[in-house]
Formats: C-alpha cells, sequence, structure tokens
C-alpha cells in the first residue's frame, strides 16, 4: 500500500499545472460551462438556460461519495459504484416532486469518460466536466451531476488560494420562487494533518459564497478531510448548521464515520475511523428532511475476478469499491423550484 501511495502522489505532482498557467485567479469564482446529452447530435454540450415554468417540488436530495483515486482498476470500480448510485437515484428521478444532486469527488480523468457514456446518466443529469480542463489538479478532482429538469443559472469553481494538494469548490445555482436562488457546492478539502492548517481557510471561502446577499439557500457537501479537533465547529465558526448533528448525530460516534470501516486494516488501527463526508448548509428556504450514510459494502462484481484480486492482494478484507461511505442529504425547499 505504501508503494500505491507514492505512485499516487508522484502522479499528482506530476500532473500538477503550474500556477501562471491556468486561468482563474485564486479565492475568485471562475465560470465553466455545464453539459447536457444531446440524443439527436450524440454528443455532450453546454447547457442555456430554459426559463422552465415554476413547478412545485417537495424535496431536494443530494449524494456525495469519495471514490478513491489510488486504488486499481478505476473504470472497474467506478462502475460498480454507478450502479449502486442509479439504484439509488432511479427512484426519486421518477418522482415529480424530488430533485436529485449526485456530487463525487477524487474523479479521475477516465471516471468522466465512463459516467458520460451511462444512458441514465445522459438521460437524467446534467454534467459539470466532461474533461479536466477546469481542475486545478491534472490527477483527480470533482464532479456534480444535476438533475436535468432543473434549470441552471450558474456554474463556477473557486479554487484555492491556501491548499498543497490543487483543491477547489464547485458551485451549481439553480433558480427557485420569484428570482431566487439555491446554490449547490461540491468540495474536497486539504488532506492530513498540517500545520498550520488549511481546511479553516477553504471552508471560509466556501461560506463566503454560501452566504452571498443574492443566495437565498445553500448546501455544500463533500470529503471534509475532518480529522482535527478544530474540524468539528467548521460549521458553527462560519454560521452553517451540519445535517449530521441537526438531527441528533453525536460526534466520535459509529453511527456517523464515513471513513475508515473500509480502510485497509493498519491504516485502520493506526488513524481509527472518523467523520470525514459531510454536508453543511444555510438559509431560511431550507428545511433539513433526512439524513444518512450510503455505500457500505459496495464492491466489485464477483464475474471481475482479476480485478477484485488486484483490490484483495493489497490487504483488504473486501473488494470495496472506494475506502468512503457516502452521504444523503434530503431537504425540503419553501417556495417552488424550477423543475
Amino acid at each position: 500500500m505504501d508503494d500505491l501511495v507514492r505512485n499516487a502522489i508522484k502522479q499528482a505532482e506530476t500532473l500538477k499545472r503550474k500556477p501562471d498557467s491556468t486561468p482563474w485567479k485564486a479565492d475568485q469564482p471562475w465560470a465553466q460551462p455545464c453539459y447536457s446529452w444531446l440524443d439527436e447530435q450524440k454528443e455532450w454540450r453546454p447547457v442555456t438556460a430554459s426559463q422552465k415554468p415554476f413547478i412545485v417540488i417537495s424535496t431536494v436530495v443530494v449524494y456525495s461519495w469519495n471514490i478513491d483515486f489510488m486504488l486499481p482498476c478505476p473504470d472497474t470500480r467506478v462502475n460498480a459504484a454507478l450502479a449502486y448510485l442509479q439504484g439509488l437515484a432511479n427512484q426519486l428521478l421518477s418522482d415529480p416532486n424530488a430533485a436529485v444532486i449526485i456530487n463525487l469527488q477524487e474523479c479521475v480523468s477516465s471516471d468522466l469518460v465512463t459516467i458520460s457514456q451511462k444512458q441514465w446518466v445522459r438521460d437524467s443529469f446534467y454534467m459539470t466536466d466532461i474533461d479536466v480542463s477546469t481542475w486545478a489538479s491534472g490527477a483527480y478532482g470533482t464532479l456534480t451531476l444535476v438533475d436535468r429538469r432543473l434549470d441552471i443559472t450558474s456554474c463556477f469553481r473557486v479554487h484555492y488560494s491556501k491548499t498543497h494538494m490543487e483543491r477547489e469548490a464547485l458551485f451549481v445555482d439553480v433558480p427557485y420562487s420569484h428570482g431566487k436562488k439555491l446554490r449547490l457546492c461540491n468540495t474536497h478539502l486539504e488532506s492530513l494533518a498540517r500545520e498550520p492548517p488549511l481546511r479553516p481557510a477553504q471552508m471560509q471561502v466556501i461560506a463566503s459564497y454560501m452566504h452571498a446577499e443574492e443566495v437565498s439557500g445553500a448546501i455544500v457537501t463533500g470529503d471534509f478531510n475532518a480529522i482535527q479537533p478544530f474540524d468539528m465547529s467548521l460549521h458553527s465558526d462560519n454560521d452553517l448548521k451540519d445535517a449530521y448533528l441537526e438531527l441528533g448525530g453525536r460526534e466520535d460516534t459509529d453511527e456517523g464515520y464515513t471513513w475508515g470501516q473500509q480502510a485497509l486494516p493498519e491504516l485502520r488501527k493506526l488513524y481509527g475511523c472518523s467523520r470525514m463526508d459531510k454536508v453543511y448548509y444555510c438559509g431560511g428556504d431550507l428545511k433539513l428532511l433526512g439524513f444518512e450514510r450510503f455505500g457500505a459494502d459496495v464492491e466489485i462484481s464477483e464475474e471481475q475476478k482479476d480485478q477484485r484480486d488486484q483490490v484483495l492482494s493489497l490487504g483488504f478484507e473486501k473488494a470495496w469499491v472506494t475506502d468512503h461511505l457516502g452521504v444523503k442529504a434530503v431537504f425540503g425547499l419553501t417556495g417552488n423550484l424550477r423543475l
């Protein structure tokens, strides 16, 4: 596993972009396209606002999952993860009163190809990215799938100035109720325990965009890499609510952990389990209706023995598709969402 980590770090360094070669400025919004599949043309094209009529919906459902980029067999693992996500989303996608958002972290370039080729994704979602051009890292990045029944008024990234790992925040805005705006954010905060810590500055940047005057409600999900005491107060420090805690969840309990259960045994023994993956939100128009974890024991299928053996050879107890559990949050939204 040490060799795997070293190789992943080496690859990330090799693909690292030079600061003077990027078109964006750190901590400032950088607009990017969001793509829709056009079946007649057989291609993904940038979305244009459609000005759909308002239809009342009851819920916005957000899924967030980190698919480990360091493990072997990325295509096989992401295919298994997508099949699982499709099963979760299918019922909601047939519900006229619900909108679905899927936030993914640690996607690699081949994942974008795999995801873009799934017919259920083409039929039901917009993709924020079909290549790696908007990512600060050339090795991995974030991707958001947005229910294509929604209007999108803007899509932008904020690349953090305080990062050693090319981390960033991805934002999508959708309109609702007479000019109001719901802002959705997907992020992967800095890993590891660094001195000085970088996650507080990164969350402060996110919160500044969530609390923007033109935003009536905002939700951020992702791998927050919460492994130090200060991580427990990042929500309150930034006037945000933590969905897990709001519904009675407690810190440092098995019910909240999203990392460690599916890590290598030696890493689990060394670091224990932690609640890395979270959902924060703000805005009086948002009512939290539910929160849960998902993705436990999702494995590479038995039919793909060679790929399973590659993962198991590293020392895992099962051929898991990722070392993280995902998190799902359900929100009621006051007013009408364009759907």
